[in-house]
């Protein structure tokens, strides 16, 4: 493997899966929530849009994996969030540094998988996070393997994407009823429809261009804890292999997590869920450009609060949104934990 500008190159790294056993854990392991994050996430940017019968579900599904694509591709550019993951967390170097990550995936996955499942929108973001996390502190016996400043990005990141976007949403609705408080509202009706697609586009977007990078962060990491060198910066293959993995996933679909948000906790109209689609995308995407791993979930669905919650207060299902919150709470902690426990095991089987 070569440091520099292009990366790791594409033989030296499935050379080094095929003969380091724990770093082909990991790149199997990263490849199933790449899966898992494709299809848990697609539906908060489509959800809108199927449940105001905009656009039916598999259209919907093949929209937002192709934007989901062209969103990590593009963050290739400038990977920002993916430097921001890659250096979270410090596991040492060597096999048990790779065994300790895989015990950190391990954990986001079985959480991840649970809340698919049971079709809650958790974030895997902030599972990725905490798991690794938790991993961490296993290997150090403590808080030492820490690197405070991305951490303090991921702590902007759960901020931003929670009551900033809810206020986004809030204030995107009522720009929308103000600009259109006159016009005829079966036309409005219908052009909103089709401005809700295009938010929902521009949302899955923001997912692969957010989570994309996240993912391709922690690929890298492992390559260099297996191989205890810097590689560099993502090279375009890796960027790419992420991408149309994550986009799989996303045309998996995921009905279970639309009924939730879309249907469930709000019945939005077609204005309110364009207002949350592109108030929460340009957040979003706002987030990666400057290396701040946001929670795709947390914003859409905080967003959409606050678009229905701009209409009246009752719009919204509180008692779901209630469940979801607990759900995304326990997160860090559970996560960590698990992760925390899986590494102290991988690490004396290892």
């Amino acid at each position: 493997m070569r440091r520099g500008g292009n990366g790791v190159r594409f033989r030296a790294f499935l050379r080094l899966a095929l003969t380091c056993p724990p770093f082909g854990m990991a790149v199997l392991l990263t490849a199933g929530m790449v899966l898992v994050n494709g299809g848990t996430d697609a539906p908060n940017a489509i959800a809108g849009c199927v449940a105001s019968r905009a656009i039916r579900v598999k259209p919907a599904s093949a929209l937002a994996a192709a934007c989901n694509l062209l969103g990590a591709l593009a963050a290739s550019l400038h990977p920002a969030v993916a430097d921001t993951v890659a250096g979270l967390a410090d596991f040492g170097t060597g096999r048990e540094a790779v065994l300790a990550l895989c015990a950190g995936m391990t954990a986001v996955v079985v959480w991840s998988a649970a809340a698919w499942l049971l079709g809650l929108p958790t974030s895997e973001s902030h599972a990725l996070i905490a798991g690794l996390s938790g991993a961490s502190m296993a290997v150090h016996h403590g808080f030492g393997g820490l690197c405070w400043m991305p951490w303090r990005r991921t702590l902007i990141g759960l901020l931003l994407s929670t009551l900033p976007a809810f206020l986004a949403g809030m204030a995107a609705n009522r720009l929308i009823v103000r600009f259109n408080r006159k016009k005829d509202r079966r036309r409005q009706a219908a052009l909103f429809r089709r401005v809700q697609i295009m938010g929902g586009a521009a949302m899955a977007f923001a997912h692969g261009a957010q989570d994309g990078q996240k993912f391709t962060g922690v690929l890298l990491l492992s390559a260099s804890l297996a191989q205890q060198t810097d590689l560099g910066a993502p090279p375009p293959w890796l960027t790419a292999a992420v991408a149309f993995l994550m986009a799989a996933g996303t045309s998996l679909g995921g009905q279970k997590i639309i009924r939730t948000v879309g249907v469930r906790m709000s019945r939005p109209e077609p204005y309110v869920s364009a207002a949350a689609d592109l108030s929460a995308a340009a957040l979003l995407t706002g987030a990666a450009l400057v290396g701040i791993p946001a929670s795709t979930t947390h914003g859409k669905t905080a967003a959409l609060m606050g678009s229905a919650a701009a209409r009246r207060m009752r719009a919204v299902n509180w008692r779901v949104a209630g469940e979801m919150a607990w759900a995304w709470v326990l997160t860090f902690p559970g996560c960590a934990a698990a992760g925390y426990i899986a590494a102290r095991i991988f690490l004396k089987m290892g």
